[in-house]
């Protein structure tokens, strides 16, 4: 498992496109802990950013 394959399988799974296959080689492979933190990390990521372009579009509109 690579870290580009872990990125690929967290942003899959965000979008909610990932295939069974991919789905059963992850938890094969992969261990839940790598996909639990960077899916936390990515997880709060989004959240930040949507919090800077919320504050962004209303700090314009003002």
């Amino acid at each position: 498992m690579t870290f580009i394959n872990l990125i690929q399988s967290v942003l899959a799974a965000m979008f909610g496109v990932q295939s069974n296959k991919k789905y059963q080689f992850d938890f094969q492979q992969g261990r839940f802990w790598h996909y639990a933190v960077a899916g936390t990390i990515f997880v709060v990521m989004f959240v930040v950013s949507l919090i800077f372009l919320v504050n962004g579009i209303i700090a314009t509109s003002n």
